[in-house]
């Protein structure tokens, strides 16, 4: 019976599975080494050679250029670290939110409880709550939410908003987290919660 993988081990598992998804050829040794931050290629080939043990990567043989994994080994990893990317979302004014699943890396402690997404944000209407241009923010799938909440408004059933959310029994007040913008107020008919904030990431 092989030995369990090391957390080392496993990060090199995983990594090779989000390569595969994304490029057709399978990375070297020496690619795998600047792309995983270890200065010594034997201490590299050693876990390569535990995943080799453990029945999720081919052996290398002089043929192969890169390492690659076994057919079925990556099962059950997505979704663990990614979560679907599914377009922009304005902070300034609605636009309509663009539907483009693909997966994006999003640590545990920022992912919701339930079923998320990440959206990214365009305008700065969110500024004073840290939320700018750019950012990327994580969504829970909801569609109930609380005084206070930020959330995803969809207006009319087309146009998405991200918005700290107000209700007002008839009414629902969308409010920007910006002192030069006004608060938007709909018919709370004319409004559908599609989520509620739970994390935030930012590229520097």
């Amino acid at each position: 019976m092989p030995e369990p993988l090391t957390r080392k081990q496993q990060e090199i598992h995983e990594f090779l599975c989000r390569r595969r998804r994304q490029f057709s050829h399978p990375p070297t040794l020496d690619e795998l080494c600047t792309a995983l931050n270890l200065s010594s290629r034997g201490s590299l080939h050693k876990h390569i050679q535990a995943l080799v043990a453990a029945g999720l990567v081919a052996p290398m043989d002089r043929k192969q250029r890169g390492v690659r994994v076994n057919e079925g080994a990556c099962e059950g990893l997505r979704g663990e670290g990614e979560v679907p990317f599914m377009g922009y979302i304005a902070a300034g004014r609605p636009i309509e939110a663009i539907p483009n699943p693909e997966p994006v890396e999003v640590p545990p402690f920022l992912r919701g409880r339930g079923e998320t997404y990440v959206l990214r944000v365009r305008g700065d209407s969110m500024v004073d709550e840290g939320i700018l241009d750019g950012d990327w923010v994580v969504i829970e799938r909801r569609d109930q939410a609380r005084d206070g909440d930020i959330v995803v408004a969809l207006i009319d059933d087309g146009e998405a908003t991200l918005k700290r959310f107000e209700n007002r029994g008839g009414q629902v007040l969308l409010h920007p987290a910006n002192s030069t913008m006004s608060s938007m107020e709909y018919p709370a008919a004319r409004v559908r919660i599609q989520g509620v904030l739970v994390g935030q990431m930012r590229a520097y």
